[in-house]
């Protein structure tokens, strides 16, 4: 361990310089005023990039600081790099959605500084009190994120719901934590294994701690029966909130759902295997089954967003290497470029949500409809695209790890997920326009968003082999 306190706050000062960055925007938004408030957008982008720059020099410093509660290894600096990118992008996608909204509040961009501290302490914890307080950090910008539109009922009732949900989860995981260290008397992750290897663990406590906490992980990323605050939280928020909901925390989440498992209980594998199967068919089948029946647009992406996170806990049953390096591969995937064009299209007020209201636009505007069928059928996994990359890796891992069945039933979902994305694209450019339809106009910020998105989804598809190359670099000797 270093004796040089200096050294020691190099390891976090990525998340030193967002929180400066966050506490500098809250400070100046009173000063700026209405016509300006994109001027603090463009300031928490300059704490992303100034982030960025701090996180790829901690390259080479692998080791454990601050008395072994903060590891710095390359699976955390991927995720680092990974929530830096998602939280660029939302900053983004948000300036215009904000102006068009008339939401003139500095702390929007405050919170998603925020939010990406605890997402990235909750990757690099190896510990489980910082696991704690990461993902509370996360959890309490997110609920006030999905308020900021004040006036709106929905906004309102999805913040209310996901706060109430959320606390509910996170007290099932402080239970879980309390009993992973009366069990063992230590909350760190490395010294809970020696404990349990050793046989000096109380067996029992273990079993339930590990039960509590995989609910209160399952809850932060949707995975069935924990799934159900879902739609209603994605249908209600901001758009550009769902789009950073729904790929963000849920990278968090999984990022340390695998280090807390495959770090502190990888010998009771066989324990919670049988809990991580059931619950990745569960979630799999259910995501898609009722993604079918939706009309409603943000609530089809919700559940479609649930199916992968079925997906992703394909890649935690088979436990190997592979698989991690699949998921790492597959957040990066699972892009941000439908929701931000789901903004758009939404108009004010969030009036357009409606699948039909996606009705002939492929014809008056082509670009829009175009990136926004790619994106689709990414996510439905059709080749030459990022989403086939990740589904190949995640169910190739599970098929050579003799879970043929799981993978099966992983392929026959993805059939399934093909009709509702389809669904968009065929009404996008078979069914008429409306006569009073009035083009939308494309910022230069969304313009960014959906070239890098698109620009992403075809490199992950068309040459997945630099990032996933990266990916398993990222996961060798994380555990």
């Amino acid at each position: 361990m270093p004796e040089n306190i200096a050294f020691e706050i190099q390891q976090i000062l990525p998340d030193v310089i967002l929180c400066f960055f966050g506490v500098f925007i809250l400070l100046a938004g009173p000063f700026v005023g209405k016509a300006k408030q994109s001027s603090l957008g463009i300031l928490g982008l300059a704490g992303i990039v100034a982030a960025s720059l701090a996180t790829a020099n901690l390259v080479g410093n692998d080791g454990t600081y601050f008395t072994g509660m903060i590891i710095v290894d390359h699976f955390s600096i991927f995720f680092r790099f990974t929530f830096l990118l998602i939280s660029g992008l939302t900053i983004l996608s948000s300036l215009d959605y904000l102006r068009r909204q008339n939401i003139n509040l500095s702390e929007y961009h405050s919170l998603i500084l925020f939010a990406t501290v605890g997402m990235n302490l909750m990757a690099a914890s190896n510990e489980l009190i910082m696991v704690f307080l990461g993902l509370e950090t996360l959890s309490i910008s997110s609920y006030i994120l999905l308020g900021v539109k004040r006036t709106d009922p929905k906004s309102n009732e999805s913040a209310l719901k996901y706060f109430l949900l959320g606390s509910f989860s996170s007290a099932f995981l402080l239970y879980g934590i309390a009993l992973a260290y009366g069990a063992t008397k230590t909350t760190n992750l490395e010294l809970i294994a020696k404990h349990i290897l050793s046989g000096s663990a109380d067996m029992r406590l273990v079993y339930i701690a590990m039960g509590l906490m995989f609910v209160g992980f399952g809850f932060k990323v949707a995975t069935a029966p924990f799934h159900v605050w879902t739609p209603d939280v994605y249908e209600g928020a901001p758009t550009p909130v769902t789009a950073f909901m729904s790929v963000g925390p849920k990278a968090a989440g999984f990022a340390i759902f695998f280090r807390v498992f495959l770090v502190a209980f990888p010998t009771t594998y066989e324990k919670w295997l049988v809990l991580a199967w059931a619950s990745a068919v569960l979630t799999m089948t259910l995501g898609n089954v009722v993604a079918i029946v939706q009309n409603n647009i943000k609530r089809m992406l919700a559940y479609s967003s649930i199916a992968h996170a079925g997906y992703i806990l394909v890649a935690f049953v088979s436990g190997r290497d592979d698989g991690v390096a699949a998921v790492l591969f597959y957040t990066l995937a699972m892009n941000i470029g439908a929701f931000t064009i789901v903004a758009l299209i939404s108009r004010e007020n969030e009036q357009k949500i409606s699948i039909d209201d996606y009705a002939g636009i492929g014809f008056k505007q082509p670009l829009l409809a175009s990136s926004l069928s790619l994106f689709l059928l990414s996510l439905a996994g059709i080749p030459l695209t990022a989403g086939f990359a990740g589904k190949f890796f995640i169910f190739r891992a599970a098929i050579e790890s003799h879970f043929i069945w799981l993978a099966v039933v992983g392929v026959i979902n993805s059939v399934v997920s093909v009709y509702y994305y389809l669904r968009i694209i065929v009404i996008m450019y078979m069914k008429e326009l409306p006569e009073d339809y009035v083009p939308v106009s494309i910022s230069p910020g969304v313009a960014v968003v959906l070239w890098l998105a698109t620009f992403g989804i075809l490199q992950l598809g068309i040459y997945p082999d630099f990032v996933i190359s990266l990916a398993r670099v990222s996961v060798l000797n994380h555990h």
